[in-house]
């Protein structure tokens, strides 16, 4: 395979992107100047030395100055960590951090559960989900404590799908500690993923959340 079919089908690889729409990728590089290219291929070569995990949700964050394991949503003080949203990808949190209208922590799926999935556990970040809730409803942790799970799922049917799946893991433990499960209300319409919702729907899907 020569450099212009292996660059196809590695933008190919990108969600969203078919054949076609690789290929003209391929062919807008090759019509830019050299320094668009280096540019291009010094942030490639450090995203995953500059960039990290956050420790408690997970998004991925620029590294500081400081050794911080926790991003700015999660390190900031004047966040209400009295309620959680869970969302698929970081792309959905910037979306609704976009709006204005949560000011909550979050925690990052990773992703969503196809129907009929045999593994579902593995398509998620479940166990770091459930391990992260457990310390923030724990009796003895001192810190501030969760009084609402809202599900920031897109309206399709994986989203559904994966809302059911973690309404069903989380019940047990929202029970027992009186913490409230929500889903994203109307403003959201069937088929709508949260990547594409604009402010004023994103606020209403979280006034109507029930």
């Amino acid at each position: 395979m020569d450099k212009i079919n292996r660059l196809s089908h590695l933008f190919s690889e990108f969600p969203g992107i078919g054949p076609r729409q690789a290929k003209r990728f391929v062919y807008f590089l090759l019509a830019r100047n050299p320094e668009f290219l280096d540019e291009m291929v010094n942030l490639i070569s450090n995203l995953k030395k500059e960039i990290k995990s956050c420790e408690d949700c997970s998004r991925f964050f620029q590294k500081g100055h400081t050794p911080s394991a926790l991003c700015e949503i999660c390190g900031d003080k004047k966040r209400d960590k009295s309620k959680l949203m869970i969302v698929s990808r970081d792309i959905d949190l910037e979306t609704v951090e976009k709006s204005g209208s949560y000011n909550g922590i979050y925690f990052v799926l990773g992703g969503s559960i196809p129907i009929l999935d045999k593994n579902p556990e593995n398509k998620i970040r479940l166990k770091q989900l459930v391990n992260f809730i457990g310390n923030r409803t724990a009796e003895d942790e001192g810190k501030e404590k969760i009084s609402e799970i809202i599900l920031g799922l897109n309206a399709n049917p994986a989203g559904e799908h994966t809302a059911e799946f973690l309404k069903n893991i989380l019940s047990s433990l929202a029970s027992k500690h009186s913490v409230k499960i929500s889903t994203l209300g109307r403003g959201l319409s069937t088929g709508t993923e949260l990547e594409y919702s604009d402010s004023e729907t994103i606020k209403n899907a979280l006034k109507n959340r029930a």
